[in-house]
């Protein structure tokens, strides 16, 4: 009895799908925060204008390969949907969906970035393709192929067959050879931002029976910094640690993320002129295993936030929830413009120096009692002014 509970145990381990495979698009209407780039693609089928080569680039786990898969499915698709997406369902998108297709190739450069692999992959572009109109290339991470690959690819990427396609993907487009640039039709990713991602991350929550507080996924979208992948990965993370209900207090245990509410309290003890608080503050955090830049970091973010919430115009801005939203206009009605401008220049500045300190911790200290200074200052004259 106890092997069979064990195998079936292992054959539920077996089976698991990482969110960011299972939940990966499939569709361009499915893609997550690049509207422009799907909406383009989309519409180079629908007018027949469908260009040799394409350079997908763009930070991480924005949806390059994935957008590239879409299109060269796409491309060789027998029933296009009236909105020109693959319909998943004639042959060449079934034998696509299951890694089987012998009319689309995917290539990962940086590890087969030689001229030899290079000069193979020539040869087999002129091989026309079977039961298909077009034989598509996906190469991702192009930049890793070595200069000698690149000239060897040059003439084919330049007159290739009508039934051949190119799709590379890059991080790094400044290392791409112009002469390589100037063949392709150029698309340029940008970050997911923060809203995209809570709103992806609570579908995939809905979907896996998973109650997530939208604070709690605002702190996995912003640990994220605009990677779709990554935030999905922070959430099977957090699924593990939490089960099925995800809250905010245990994502920024687990994150090891800085409540927001000590910077809320770092401002208030700066607008009571209490340098000393400001200290102890900082050393229990730092007791607790935070590091300084991260704090000063952080503090700074808190900072430029409140200068956005102090403008009804600029609040729309803030990518956060409702609730943190008011707090911060409200704390933003305390403190003036001068005073949190000057606030971020410091806190921004001993960022960027932190790392040539020797002394770490003094640095940040020092930037603690110099914005409390800054404020003592700032209200002494004007008191001198009123009394005037």
């Amino acid at each position: 009895m106890q092997i069979v509970t064990f195998v079936k145990k292992r054959a539920i381990m077996d089976n698991f799908i990482v969110s960011a495979r299972k939940y990966r698009p499939s569709t361009f209407k499915s893609v997550v925060g690049q509207e422009t780039i799907t909406s383009t693609l989309k519409n180079a089928i629908r007018n027949n204008q469908v260009a040799q080569a394409f350079l997908f680039c763009g930070p991480r786990g924005v949806g390059k390969t994935t957008c590239a898969r879409i299109f060269a499915k796409a491309l060789n698709c027998e029933h296009l949907t009236d909105d020109f997406e693959p319909c998943n369902e004639c042959d060449s998108c079934k034998a696509f969906n299951n890694s089987a297709s012998f009319n689309v190739f995917e290539l990962d450069a940086a590890s087969n970035n030689s001229v030899e692999g290079i000069r193979e992959l020539v040869d087999q572009v002129r091989i026309p393709p079977q039961g298909a109109k077009y034989k598509v290339y996906i190469i991702d991470e192009v930049h890793m192929l070595s200069g000698a690959a690149f000239n060897a690819f040059l003439k084919t990427l330049e007159e290739p067959p009508a039934y051949a396609k190119f799709i590379l993907a890059t991080t790094e487009k400044h290392k791409i050879l112009p002469t390589i640039l100037s063949r392709c039709q150029v698309y340029d990713f940008k970050r997911i931002n923060d809203n995209d991602i809570v709103r992806h991350l609570q579908f995939v929550a809905q979907q896996e029976g998973v109650t997530a507080e939208e604070d709690a996924l605002r702190v996995v979208a912003a640990k994220a910094d605009g990677a779709l992948r990554d935030a999905l990965s922070i959430f099977d993370q957090l699924v593990s640690f939490s089960g099925k209900n995800i809250t905010y207090k245990e994502t920024i245990q687990n994150l090891n993320v800085l409540d927001v509410d000590n910077y809320f309290q770092v401002m208030d003890i700066v607008l009571s002129e209490d340098v000393s608080g400001a200290l102890l503050l900082l050393d229990d955090i730092l007791a607790k295993g935070f590091d300084a830049q991260n704090f000063i970091s952080g503090l700074a973010t808190h900072i430029r936030n409140l200068l956005l919430a102090q403008n009804p115009g600029t609040v729309q801005l803030l990518q956060m929830s409702d609730a943190i939203k008011q707090k911060l206009q409200v704390q933003a009605q305390k403190a003036d413009r001068m005073l949190l401008t000057r606030a971020l220049e410091l806190a921004n500045q001993c960022d960027f120096n932190y790392k040539m300190s020797n002394n770490k911790r003094l640095s940040v200290e020092l930037c603690m009692m110099q914005i409390n200074a800054n404020y003592v200052y700032m209200r002494h004259r004007a008191r001198q002014s009123q009394e005037r």
